[in-house]
């Protein structure tokens, strides 16, 4: 190789293989955004509770985190279980269910990875409404009056049946003094409009628009009747964390950043914080409620800003179900429960400080 002692010439010799250099970094080192992003199916039932999952999309947290998630609408969160054991979704906001144990006992690998509805203090979202002309009527007066009532409930082995037990047994009372029937909560709602029922735990928004109608009362918000139950959680396909566990931990971190968002949202639980016109405007977009001032006087649920389950409360919930003879096998609790996600977003982005 020649040397070179002119000084221009080696200052453009020097400059030419920067430039090469620089170009080459450009060309084959740095991969475009399109080439960096994992593909992730998340299944939802489009409800209020599903917050979260609407924030970081719309926020655009998914998409930092190198993740195309494709949020995909189901009528129950029951649907979601068998294309969580195939693999054919990711992700999944589910209610904690008899059916949902039942499926992993049977061998469905699937954890539960981070809160997703809960009722701490004042985000009972999950509420009791007695019709308005038997508690006008002097029918009903608490909950030893649902003796004898008929009593709508989402679904046997559900998360609202759960809570309706627990408001009996506050009466001293059982399934067995109430006339149950089982419908979904639009039709729950529907029927104490149209007096098919006399009373029945109905989620938000349902519950709200009742109320607003007049045709029931809230009796009782589901924090004051089982405080701090976890009714719904984010799951997980098991093969999604054996294949995939660093977009499993990308998608936590986004999820545990809009999860902080909604809370930002809420005050004396309503959505009158500081964030609160913006997440109503994000849930107005991605789900059926548009009603702007709906959102002004329901209740909202809980989503720890940290992720974290009520380890007790889902425990409480099995061994209830297992009492009741709904369960099948013998699932797990402690490999079921996975907060390594969580516990590790924590971790990157620091503890949640509210914003105020």
């Amino acid at each position: 190789m020649p040397i070179i002692t002119n000084k221009r010439a080696l200052f453009r010799a020097i400059l030419g293989a920067s430039a090469v250099l620089a170009v080459t970094a450009a060309t084959t080192v740095i991969p475009t955004a399109a080439q960096a992003q994992t593909t992730i199916r998340a299944g939802v039932i489009n409800a209020i509770s599903d917050a979260a999952f609407f924030i970081a999309d719309r926020k655009g947290y998914f998409r930092e985190e190198g993740l195309n998630v494709e949020i995909v609408p189901f009528k129950a969160s029951s649907q979601m279980v068998a294309p969580l054991g195939t693999g054919e979704l990711q992700v999944a906001a589910g209610a904690v269910s008899a059916g949902l144990y039942n499926a992993i006992a049977r061998g469905i690998d699937i954890r539960i990875v981070a809160d997703k509805g809960s009722m701490p203090k004042l985000h009972g979202y999950v509420e009791l409404l007695v019709r308005k002309d038997l508690v006008d009527s002097g029918r009903y007066k608490g909950f030893k009056d649902l003796k004898g009532m008929k009593v709508g409930s989402q679904s046997k082995g559900g998360s609202a049946t759960i809570i309706l037990e627990h408001a009996l047994k506050k009466a001293g009372l059982t399934f067995n003094d109430v006339d149950l029937v089982y419908m979904g909560h639009p039709e729950l709602a529907a029927a104490l409009q149209n007096k098919a029922i006399d009373a029945a735990f109905v989620t938000e928004p349902h519950a709200a628009r009742t109320i607003r109608s007049g045709a029931a009362l809230l009796m009782a918000r589901g924090d004051e009747v089982y405080p701090d139950a976890q009714v719904a959680v984010v799951l997980y396909a098991g093969k999604f964390i054996t294949e995939n566990r660093g977009a499993a931990e990308r998608f936590m971190r986004a999820y545990v950043r809009a999860a902080r968002d909604y809370n930002d949202a809420i005050k004396d639980g309503r959505f009158f914080g500081p964030k609160g016109d913006e997440i109503i405007k994000i849930l107005a977009e991605a789900t059926p409620v548009k009603d702007i001032e709906l959102y002004k006087i329901i209740t909202p649920n809980g989503c720890n800003p940290n992720g974290q389950v009520n380890r007790e409360s889902l425990a409480s919930d099995l061994a209830s179900f297992k009492a009741d003879g709904l369960i099948k096998g013998e699932p797990d609790l402690k490999t079921i429960i996975d907060m390594s996600f969580a516990e590790k977003a924590v971790k990157e982005l620091g503890p949640y400080k509210p914003n105020s």
